[in-house]
């Protein structure tokens, strides 16, 4: 019995899954068959853990066998917390009963974060192509997993973008996901000039505009010529397109400045010299001369009358 108890232990230490391809975990189990006071119940332990390791191997198998490195950190805290607290406390019974206890704790945590895991983390591109980095729970070794597009294109869309002339515009292609693929992937901007939306375009009519590690871009004192249709891409350092989006660019003119209208006198009949913009230097000397001569006349005339 003993030869084959211990081929049957080392047949299941050999299959690792998930939760305890972290060290630190492997370490607590270790510790606690360590702790025994006999043999008898190391073995007991030791037995308790491995049957942990096939219920967690199972486990994370039906959930597609995938973790990543954050949800594997989740995990393992919580259940680093859990084991805490279990050895803290004053045990009243079988050690190995409450050794099950503590085990199936973990893969109920395990569980918990793997169905998070899968449902939100594991795909979350509702288009375009995501490469990412993630840990195979039975091999405990990280491989790239690709997570098409639900709909099978890369193209995300198109976006309404409206700015007045001489204003500025903002041009913003992130998602989340982009943060977790694998590589270095740079934002590729390109335009076709044009009023947006009136014809199919061509891959052929876009100008590159730039390469960048930024996700956004702006333009600014935009001019009407400048209106058209941007597009976004996503790609690899090989080329590979993981993501598109198109923004649709109007441009609205500016308002003209009128201008007031000078207001302009009518000009005087033909003959008529007369303008009341004149000089009054030129009307003083036949006023001066009238006023003089009815003096001259008056004062003849009262000498006369007079005698």
């Amino acid at each position: 019995m003993l030869p084959m108890l211990l081929s049957l232990l080392c047949s299941v230490t050999a299959t690792k899954a998930c939760l305890q391809c972290d060290r630190r975990v492997r370490l607590l189990h270790d510790d606690l068959i360590l702790s025994a006071s006999t043999v008898v119940d190391q073995i007991e332990l030791k037995k308790i853990c491995d049957h942990a390791y096939v219920t967690y191997r199972e486990t994370s198998g039906e959930r597609n066998g995938l973790i990543d490195p954050t949800t594997l950190y989740r995990a393992r805290t919580e259940y680093q917390n859990e084991f805490a607290r279990f050895l803290n406390t004053q045990h009243s019974g079988s050690v190995t009963f409450e050794a099950i206890q503590i085990m199936e704790r973990g893969r109920k945590i395990l569980e918990t974060h793997l169905d998070t895991f899968v449902r939100d983390g594991l795909c979350p591109n509702k288009c375009g192509l995501l490469k990412r980095r993630v840990m195979d729970c039975f091999s405990c070794r990280y491989k790239t997993y690709n997570c098409p597009s639900p709909l099978g294109q890369l193209d995300c869309g198109e976006y309404t973008v409206q700015a007045e002339e001489g204003g500025q515009a903002m041009l913003n292609c992130f998602l989340p996901w982009h943060r977790i693929l694998l590589g270095k992937p740079e934002y590729h901007y390109s335009w076709a000039p044009g009023v947006p939306g009136t014809k199919t375009l061509d891959d052929s009519e876009f100008k590159a505009l730039i390469v960048t590690d930024e996700s956004s871009v702006v333009l600014n004192q935009l001019h009407v010529k400048e209106q058209g249709t941007y597009r976004c891409s996503l790609r690899g350092q090989d080329g590979t397109i993981f993501y598109q989006v198109t923004f649709l660019l109007t441009v609205s003119p500016l308002p003209d400045q009128t201008q007031r209208p000078l207001i302009t006198l009518p000009s005087l009949p033909h003959g008529n010299k007369y303008s009341p913009f004149h000089s009054t230097e030129g009307l003083m000397v036949p006023v001066i001369a009238l006023v003089t001569t009815l003096s001259l006349v008056a004062s003849v005339g009262l000498t006369v009358v007079l005698g």
